[in-house]
């Protein structure tokens, strides 16, 4: 599986900005360039503990939060998938909004 080739991955966490976010924030960038397909299984709670060296509950947040977004989606006993429009809503949310 793709997610394995990063097992080793370090991130060196802002002190301003809660680690979960920035947890998101890669696992995002990995759905936008490709590294995890739409239908591919993105990592446990217990695979980001070993990947970042975060807490169990960060890892439930980074779940929850992506979930919340509309980018993956979890099958109970299954794990956590990224969604078939995943790329479509990073798409969407990168571009300004015309409101201004």
């Amino acid at each position: 599986m793709v997610w394995r080739a990063y097992l080793v991955h370090v991130i060196e966490f802002a002190p301003d900005r809660p680690r979960w976010r920035q947890v998101a924030d890669v696992i995002r960038q990995r759905i936008a360039d490709g590294t995890y397909q739409p239908g591919t299984r993105v990592p446990s709670v217990v695979e980001m503990l070993e990947e970042f060296g975060i807490a169990t509950t960060t890892g439930q947040k980074v779940h929850r939060g992506l979930r919340s977004e509309g980018l993956i989606y979890t099958e109970p006993g299954m794990g956590s998938f990224v969604a078939k429009n995943a790329a479509e809503i990073l798409k969407a949310a990168a571009q300004p909004s015309g409101d201004s």
